[in-house]
């Protein structure tokens, strides 16, 4: 397994990210800190990837690689297989490429995310 390493002290918020992104229903506030790009996710209800993120990135599905942490709300996720699994707050979780998700309720749902901030939502080309 590789190593991480990290060469420097660093702190920033979420609150004051270096980049934004907004489609339809989607916030994601992305920090860089040397070589890591994290996201805070936030999908507000009624939000689904196939509706809301689907029109910017052109997939049919989404094909980003998800490694995150539940903060608040709910989120189920469905492969294209058909595999299923819910997320609520306190948990951790990985979803691979090839799915779509849905806000599950009336709360936001909220994730940090470790592996896909870079590109999630993003245009292709952008």
């Amino acid at each position: 397994m590789p190593t991480n390493i990290v060469t420097q002290l660093a702190a920033k918020s979420h609150d004051t990210p270096d980049e934004k992104r907004r489609p339809d229903k989607t916030e994601v506030d992305v920090v860089s800190l040397g070589d890591y790009t994290i996201g805070r996710f936030t999908f507000h209800p009624g939000w689904r990837w196939s509706d809301c993120i689907k029109p910017v990135v052109g997939t049919d599905s989404c094909q980003n690689n998800h490694v995150g942490y539940c903060v608040s709300g709910a989120l189920s996720v469905e492969t294209t297989d058909g595999s299923r699994i819910g997320i609520t707050a306190g948990n951790s979780y990985t979803i691979p490429p090839g799915h779509d998700a849905w806000v599950d309720g009336d709360q936001p749902f909220v994730g940090i995310e470790f592996l896909s901030a870079a590109e999630f939502a993003k245009a292709p080309g952008t």
